[in-house]
């Protein structure tokens, strides 16, 4: 469910309802044990639909990013928790990361930090994210998020050589292609939202020879035919990458983050 409470501040700073005193309380249980799971200091954070509220049992995902935890350990948790609350939600999703990550002066940094700070909710370990300043609503928030796209477009040609599953990819592509999407429509519009359907609605008024509403299908009925996707990457997700690419811009090396 999207955030109702996203946009930009009268300061020109993001805005999310992400808070501990808004996490829906039918996952308590979830989040206990995911606090559990984690070992030593690894940090802990809630971010989607759980953290603003908006999630609803048993159909929601409950989103977690861990900096500290292994791959490994972060599948395992992942794995093992969304077997176990099966009944209380679609999937547990712990996302490993780094606090050289987050520290990095690079694009790739600078857009964990913007997302720690305004959708990220703190559970359990340390909180290298505590202190950070409010970010801007701008094209800089928008590559650090999504300025992978571009890398991304590359496995997924490769991974559909490779056989990989159709649907899983499908439903993949569609999230990130049009997360990358809520980045230009952003970006032009002067707001801020990550907002999928509404902001593909948007980029269709924009860009109307760029049609994502195929993308906007596979959210929620995956593709099941390989030709369907190959024409759908080298149609419209070549062209957001390319539009992403000269609008705001892919990572960028080492150094050159604001």
């Amino acid at each position: 469910m999207h955030d109702p409470r996203e946009g930009v501040t009268s300061e020109g700073t993001i805005r999310t309802g992400a808070s501990r005193g808004r996490i829906v309380p039918a996952y308590a249980e979830v989040l206990r044990a995911a606090v559990d799971a984690v070992p030593g200091r690894a940090s802990l954070y809630v971010y989607g639909s759980v953290a603003t509220g908006t999630a609803r049992a048993p159909s929601s995902d409950v989103d977690l990013l861990s900096l500290g935890l292994p791959d490994a350990a972060a599948a395992r948790i992942s794995a093992t928790l969304s077997e176990r609350f099966r009944d209380r939600c679609r999937e547990v999703s712990v996302a490993p990361a780094s606090v050289e990550e987050l520290e990095a002066p690079t694009d790739e940094g600078y857009g964990l930090r913007v997302f720690l700070r305004h959708y990220g909710v703190h559970l359990a370990g340390d909180d290298p994210a505590e202190g950070l300043p409010t970010y801007p609503a701008d094209a800089a928030a928008a590559r650090g998020f999504n300025g992978d796209i571009a890398r991304h477009l590359d496995a997924w040609r490769a991974d559909l050589q490779r056989g990989a599953d159709v649907a899983h990819l499908g439903t993949w592509i569609a999230r990130k292609t049009l997360l990358a999407v809520a980045g230009l429509v952003s970006v032009r519009d002067a707001t801020w939202s990550t907002d999928r359907r509404a902001c593909a609605a948007r980029w269709n008024e924009l860009e109307p020879a760029v049609r994502v509403d195929t993308l906007v299908g596979w959210l929620d009925a995956p593709p099941q035919d390989e030709q369907q996707v190959a024409a759908v990457l080298e149609g419209p997700v070549a062209d957001v990458v390319d539009a992403f690419a000269a609008q705001i811009g892919c990572w960028r090396d080492e150094g050159t983050a604001p």
